[in-house]
């Protein structure tokens, strides 16, 4: 169960990054400090987390049901696909922090109403890695539906907990946080294969 929740942690962390933004947006505005704001506030990370938390676990629960459907042919070759796996998604973090690019901007401007339809794009564009990393959980010792769920629930937590960190702080945790997940996830793909 360490594992899975190690895992959990790293792939948390693009969410995590995310809510950071979203609350380093919310530092910018009029009133910050008045209680509309703070109830605002809330909302948002009640939103990050439900949001990102649901994808976050959805995902994951995908690829491991595609990667036990094609377990059986791949039965040899699967620590080590398991181990490419996370080692790439670990190095695509560890290149997207380090560089400052992303694949696609997932940022929002400082104008931009945060509803329902963007928290739901933002969700899913944060857990497509997820998924991947899901063909993993054949290849661990775990109930997947337990490990989704746990994965769900830090997900949750961080990027609730991640709102409030960027509001107080700014966006300088933001790429420490990916790095910390990239480093997690390449520990523990070539820990598959040891």
């Amino acid at each position: 169960m360490i594992e899975v929740l190690f895992l959990a942690i790293a792939l948390a962390m693009d969410a995590f990054a995310v809510s950071i933004g979203l609350g380093a947006k919310q530092s910018n505005t009029a009133y910050s400090s008045s209680a509309k704001a703070k109830a605002m506030l809330l909302r948002l990370a009640l939103m990050a987390g439900v949001y990102f938390g649901i994808a976050q676990g959805i995902m994951p629960l995908i690829g491991y049901l595609l990667g036990s459907a094609l377990l059986g042919w791949l039965a040899s070759a699967a620590p080590w696909i398991g181990c490419i796996i996370l080692v790439v998604l670990g190095a695509k973090m560890l290149y997207e922090a380090i560089s400052g690019e992303e694949e696609e901007e997932i940022g929002v401007e400082d104008n931009t109403k945060i509803d329902h339809k963007l928290m739901t794009t933002m969700a899913i564009a944060t857990s497509i890695d997820a998924m991947a990393a899901g063909f993993t959980l054949n290849l661990l010792a775990v109930n997947a539906w337990m490990a989704c769920l746990i994965i769900a629930l830090v997900t949750a937590m961080f990027s609730f907990g991640g709102v409030y960190l960027g509001r107080q702080f700014g966006t300088w945790l933001e790429d420490k946080a990916e790095i910390l997940g990239g480093v997690v996830l390449i520990i523990i793909g070539i820990k598959m294969v040891l």
